[in-house]
Order: C-alpha cells, then structure tokens, then sequence
C-alpha cells in the first residue's frame, strides 16, 4: 500500500489556549514496499505526522491517502510506539492477540497468527511470559509482533528503539531489517537519529524544526540486505554528512533569526 501525505498541517491549542503549530504544509509519498525514514530534532511533528497517518489525529489542513486494496482481515495501519504499551496482566501470547480480539478473528486463528509472528520476532517460548518478565528488547519485540499479527499494509513505529541501550538498539535494528525483508511491509520510521535512519530506510525526509516542513527527501543508495559492515562505507558517511548538513543549516537559520 501506498502512503500519499498532500500539504498536510497541524497546529494545536496550548494549555493557555494560545495556538501551536506543529506542522506546515507537508508533502511526501512512500511507496509499496518502501522503507521510509522520517527525521528531524526533537519537536518537529514527527510523531504528531505518524499518528495522522494513523488516523489517530485529524490535520488542521491537508489530506492523507493510503492507495491500494486490502485483504480480507488486514488493517491499513498499525502502530510501534516509543514505549512499550503493553498490557501488563495479559502475556506476551496475549499481548500480541489484542489487535486480531478487536478485528473480530476467531479464536483458532487468532493463537496460531499470534504464534506465527510471535516466532518471526524470536520470542518462542515465551508465550506465556508477562512483560515484567521480559528484557526492554524482548517488550519491544512483542510490540512489533503485535503490529504485525494485524496484518498492516503500512507499519508505523515511533522511535521504537530509543529506550533500549545502544547494543540492544542495534541487534533490534537488524532483526527489523530482518522482518522487513521477510514481509516487505510499507514502512514508515520516525527517528532523530541519523545513522540509524541511513541505515534502515530507503530514504530519509528531513523535517526542519517546529513548525515541522520537509527540508529535503535524501536517497540512500546502499544495497540490500543491510549488513553491520556497510556502516563504515564512504556511501554511509556521504549521506549521514548530507543529512547532518541540512539540519545544521536549519538550526543555524532559527539562531540568526531568534538574535
């Protein structure tokens, strides 16, 4: 499925009632099977543009698509939070039936979906774990594995990774390439870490600081399957420096306007 944003903004009411404007006019396209980053500093409506892409928020002006047909019992979207979100009385087999309870599938095929996508994120045998039980990692994986059992055309996930110390972050990073090269899923990944965004995506949209606008779409052109040693590849470096470069300018623009 295709994922079609036409000059969308949003602008909140403070706790004051004063007017926020937490996104101007912003446009992008990601393709079927495409793994999109979207990038920016902290505060730039890259979660508030996730969750209108979500349907869980409404633009103040702008329209969202999502193109192509859906299969019987799929879901055009589904969420990976920042935190974890997890119901805490309910295990991980639980946890990852929540969303296929609320479309209506039937018991059977609830359990073995469940199972499927719970063994496709590493987690078998722990089925019966609560997630207190888990590592922050192993949490974060269930969240996936839920996303999934849905059956998304577009998978949404929110800095998943950014609570999880820089070794899990990274094992949690290759097996995402993993599952993505597995299900081809149309994803669409906030972050504010660039090497990660390189990384990951096919390419990168960086947002300018609040009100978030798109600065520029920045193709990665490094092969896949992803592998560590590509991290250390003048390609790498290049567009890590030119995506640096941007939100350096921008930052440098806000500073000379704010004196």
């Amino acid at each position: 499925m295709r994922v079609v944003a036409e000059r969308v903004s949003k602008t909140y009411a403070d706790r004051l009632g004063q007017p926020v404007e937490a996104l101007r006019d912003v446009s992008l396209a990601v393709d079927a099977e495409e793994f999109v980053a979207l990038l920016g500093p902290s505060g730039c409506g890259k979660s508030t543009f996730l969750n209108i892409v979500a349907g869980l928020l409404r633009p103040s002006a702008g329209d969202v698509f999502l193109e192509g047909a859906l299969r019987p019992a799929q879901s055009a979207t589904a969420m990976v939070f920042q935190e974890f979100a997890l119901l805490p009385w309910r295990t991980v087999q639980a946890n990852v039936e929540f969303g296929l309870e609320e479309l209506g599938v039937c018991a059977r095929e609830r359990v073995a979906r469940a199972r499927d996508y719970i063994a496709l994120t590493g987690l078998a045998g722990f089925e019966a774990k609560y997630p207190h039980q888990l590592s922050g990692g192993m949490r974060q994986r269930v969240g996936i594995a839920r996303a999934l059992a849905v059956d998304p055309a577009v998978l949404l996930m929110d800095e998943p990774f950014s609570a999880l110390d820089a070794q899990t972050r990274q094992l949690m990073q290759e097996e995402l390439l993993l599952i993505w090269e597995r299900t081809r899923k149309t994803i669409l990944y906030v972050t504010h870490n660039i090497q990660e965004a390189v990384y990951l995506a096919d390419r990168v949209v960086v947002l300018s600081r609040r009100p978030g606008r798109v600065l520029a779409t920045v193709p990665v052109e490094l092969d896949r399957p992803r592998v560590e040693a590509l991290l250390g590849t003048p390609e790498f470096a290049a567009a890590v420096e030119r995506i640096w470069s941007l939100i350096k300018g921008e930052a440098r623009r806000a500073l000379e306007e704010a004196q």
